[in-house]
């Protein structure tokens, strides 16, 4: 993929938990297999996230929550997505999220939920995969 084809991925921390090591390392992965990544750095809002999606031109959002808020923290994502006319952005989630939340995040439109154990082969994967079949 030439460089001016490359995914670009926005990795984003939504909400006040202060961890982001795994965010990190998806991050990496992420720009291992050849994609543009833009880590937005803890403690972001969903407007920030989705603010620099647009302007980044991304075509996925990966989010990590460890604090409990995904539910309300993706689906303002999500909104904020189709607001700005550009629900066709890939967003896919990671963190710790009960199994129950699981229908639920996708029902509203978020593509995948890696939890802990995910390999990140399977997150490359994806990404390339959902972002070719847009």
């Amino acid at each position: 993929m030439s460089v001016s084809h490359r995914i670009r991925v926005v990795v984003g921390k939504p909400g006040l938990d202060g961890h982001d090591r795994g965010a990190k390392v998806v991050a990496r992965a992420l720009r291992d297999a050849g994609m543009e990544v833009i880590y937005t750095g803890l403690h972001q809002t969903p407007e920030q996230i989705v603010e620099i999606a647009l302007q980044e031109d991304a075509q996925a959002i990966g989010l990590s929550i460890l604090s409990g808020a995904h539910k309300v923290l993706f689906k303002k994502v999500l909104d904020l997505l189709k607001a700005n006319n550009a629900d066709d952005v890939v967003v896919f989630g990671g963190g710790v999220i009960p199994e129950k939340d699981i229908p639920y995040l996708k029902e509203i439109g978020v593509k995948e939920i890696f939890g802990p154990g995910s390999s990140l082969e399977e997150i490359v994967d994806f990404v390339k995969n959902s972002v070719a079949s847009r």
